[in-house]
């Protein structure tokens, strides 16, 4: 390179390079700026896995197998609560109930309310007896199952029951997917077609597989506030109480002692008012002094007879609230394993879209019917190749 004593020559080399290098940096924007307005590849075009109904078959088997294991551990829980809370029933009846009603003065007010039944007693076949079943359950239900309600409530019990068997299931859930390849999305889509709560068309009263177990926590779910709210009022209050027919017998027993004990107090009344003065006093209360001898002299016989009917309304509300399906404790998740177990019970009912065949091209059922011993010669009605 030739350089002039006045640099023209340099000058003109510089510009030269300057403008290369321009057009360099010019291309490599547009390069740039085209890579940045080319957009990115979409994910979603990459193709769907492919999952066989056999996979869902088993897939289905799993969920099945997950609800009856969360079902039983669900079930371990309710059973154990509830036996603590029959015990803490057995001890309360002994403690309270039972002094109460073998007492002297609650034998006096009962008589008082046996009188008064009769008197008020208008076409009933038996007014006191039944009226003093009324009474009695009252008082068990105030002296014995609601305070006990208070360390364990059988409504409490069905509830967490149910919100166990639903967190077990839960977890069950997440370990399917990975074990079959199956994607998420599309195990997601399938517990979302599984019902779990179906209570009326209503959609705040159904709620699906993939609902419920995706609900944090479990009591938002409208669906489930409505099914545990009707399982409740359908069974009543803590421990139901002791039915009509258990306490019936109770009460007609009393019923007749205290009417017998009301004709003797009538008498010694009479003998009493008849004396007058401070004789009658005496009379009056030599009766009752000989009352409350008597009473005492009876009461271990009237406590052995209330606990030899107080141990069947045990039992019988025992029976109803661990094994009756629509009210016990068992009830919130006896209604979803069903519906989730019953749903998966169904076959899976692909949509099978028939394409026309060509024309000149037979149906199946043009063809004979062969045999393999005929060597593909049709069949005549005897079934021998023709």
């Amino acid at each position: 390179m030739t350089l002039f004593p006045d640099g023209r020559l340099l000058a003109g080399t510089f510009c030269e390079t300057a403008i290369l290098c321009l057009r360099s940096l010019s291309v490599v924007l547009l390069v740039a700026l085209a890579g940045c307005a080319t957009p990115d590849r979409p994910s979603d075009l990459t193709p769907p896995v492919y999952v066989s109904e056999k996979t869902w078959w088993q897939v289905n088997g799993d969920i099945s197998a997950a609800s009856l294991e969360a079902k039983e551990s669900a079930g371990n829980y309710a059973r154990g609560s509830m036996e603590k809370w029959r015990s803490l029933v057995h001890k309360r009846a002994e403690a309270d109930f039972i002094p109460w009603f073998t007492g002297y003065w609650t034998q006096q007010w009962l008589a008082i309310k046996v009188a008064w039944y009769k008197l008020n007693g208008q076409e009933e076949t038996d007014p006191a007896a039944i009226r003093l079943a009324a009474y009695l359950q009252e008082q068990y239900y105030n002296r014995v199952l609601d305070p006990v309600a208070k360390e364990i409530d059988p409504n409490i019990v069905r509830d967490q029951a149910a919100k166990l068997y639903v967190q077990l299931l839960s977890k069950q859930l997440r370990r399917i997917p990975q074990r079959y390849g199956v994607p998420s999305a599309q195990f997601d889509r399938r517990i979302k077609d599984i019902p779990a709560i179906a209570l009326t068309p209503h959609p705040d009263r159904n709620a699906s597989l993939y609902q419920i177990v995706h609900a944090d926590p479990l009591a938002t779910l409208p669906a489930y506030v409505n099914l545990i709210t009707q399982i409740r009022q359908e069974a009543g209050g803590a421990g139901v109480g002791p039915s009509d027919a258990r306490i019936s017998p109770v009460a007609k027993r009393a019923a007749e002692k205290l009417e017998a004990q009301l004709a003797t107090r009538g008498g010694a009344g009479v003998a009493a008012a008849a004396v007058g003065g401070v004789a009658g006093v005496i009379i009056s209360l030599g009766a009752a002094g000989y009352g409350v001898i008597a009473h005492e002299n009876e009461r271990p016989n009237m406590e052995m007879q209330l606990r030899e009917t107080l141990d069947p309304v045990l039992d019988d509300m025992w029976v109803s609230l661990m094994e009756d399906p629509a009210t016990g404790v068992m009830a919130g998740v006896n209604h979803i394993s069903q519906q989730i177990e019953g749903s998966l019970a169904k076959p899976i009912m692909q949509p099978v879209t028939l394409e026309p065949l060509p024309r000149g091209v037979p149906l199946q059922s043009e063809y004979p019917f062969k045999d393999e011993k005929s060597d593909g010669k049709p069949l005549s009605n005897d079934g021998n190749a023709n």
